[in-house]
């Protein structure tokens, strides 16, 4: 008799479990770990397939415009930016101005307004009516009160964006932008080229470099600065210039395809760790020696719960 058996069996019973255990809290770390890691990769992809999907839209709503609304919108935004130039400057507008403000420019019904380009940084991002947190978490505002983009003598439009966000990149590398550099905004069907003339770090609440300048036609790009810590913020203004290249830019076919390459290298790396985790947890559980797998099924058929034989 081995009456020992049973309590062995409970040793094994208990190693078993406490390895099951910390097999599941292992994979659950990694799991974890490697979402953590892969998703500002796939959320921006996702991100800059839909923004590219909604330029893409706002492309085709003013191909397919006629004549006369296009000369009714652009004459009712120049109307508009006479306003702005004439008041005093403030980015506080009324309820009737508000109206009157997200109606203006909205070819798509959607707010977007047009979009902005950034060579120097591989920027293309839409531009939505207003700042409100909506539009700032997967694209560009414009700040209400300041001059619409279409450009023009005495008019200054301001675009605002964030960095750092975990799931797109927006105006993270705005930084980058020195005096001398360009950027474009594709409104309507102009392309207006703005060369990059002034660099300031102000406090949030400074905005007396926003008003409009009589006879200038600027546009300031913001965003927060330092990154991370985001106490003031970084704003890059430009002069309107003539280039040989102000023309209506369409999205190349292949840059839909840009964030579909970055989802499917992320996904491959998923599953290739996937491969290895679990080919590694077989191998643990196999039998190192393969006599010892005809030891299975005679242990299985001992149901003597002493371990007498």
């Amino acid at each position: 008799m081995r009456l020992g058996g049973d309590k062995t069996k409970n040793v094994d019973r208990r190693e078993n479990r406490r390895s099951r255990l910390l097999t599941i809290i292992l994979l659950l770390l990694f799991f974890t770990g490697l979402g953590l890691v892969l998703y500002p990769f796939v959320s921006n992809a996702w991100n800059q397939r839909h923004q590219t999907r909604m330029i893409a839209d706002y492309q085709q709503a003013v191909a397919d415009m006629d004549q006369t609304k296009y000369e009714e919108m652009r004459e009712a935004a120049q109307q508009y930016n006479a306003k702005i130039a004439a008041r005093p400057f403030s980015l506080t507008l009324s309820e009737e101005e508000k109206k009157e403000y997200n109606s203006l420019l909205d070819v798509t019904g959607t707010g977007i307004m047009g979009y902005v380009e950034i060579p120097k940084i591989s920027c293309m991002l839409p531009v939505y009516h207003g700042t409100d947190e909506g539009a700032l978490r997967i694209a560009i505002g414009h700040l209400e009160g300041t001059s619409l983009p279409v450009g023009g003598e005495s008019t200054h439009s301001v675009l605002s964006g964030h960095r750092g966000m975990p799931n797109a990149k927006l105006f993270s590398q705005l930084d980058k932008l020195v005096v001398g550099d360009t950027f474009r905004l594709h409104v309507l069907d102009q392309v207006l080229t703005y060369e990059v003339d002034q660099i300031q770090i102000v406090l949030p609440d400074d905005i007396s470099s926003l008003a409009v300048t009589n006879g200038e036609d600027f546009c300031t790009l913001v965003t927060c600065t330092p990154y991370g810590v985001n106490t003031h913020r970084l704003l890059v203004r430009g002069h309107r210039v003539t280039t040989e290249t102000d023309e209506t830019a369409h999205i190349p076919a292949d840059a839909m395809q840009i964030p579909q390459v970055t989802v499917a290298l992320a996904l491959g790396i998923v599953f290739f760790l996937l491969f290895i985790l679990i080919a590694g947890l077989v191998r643990r559980r196999l039998p190192m020696n393969p006599e010892d797998i005809y030891k299975f099924p005679e242990e299985k058929q001992d149901k003597d719960p002493f371990g007498i034989k």
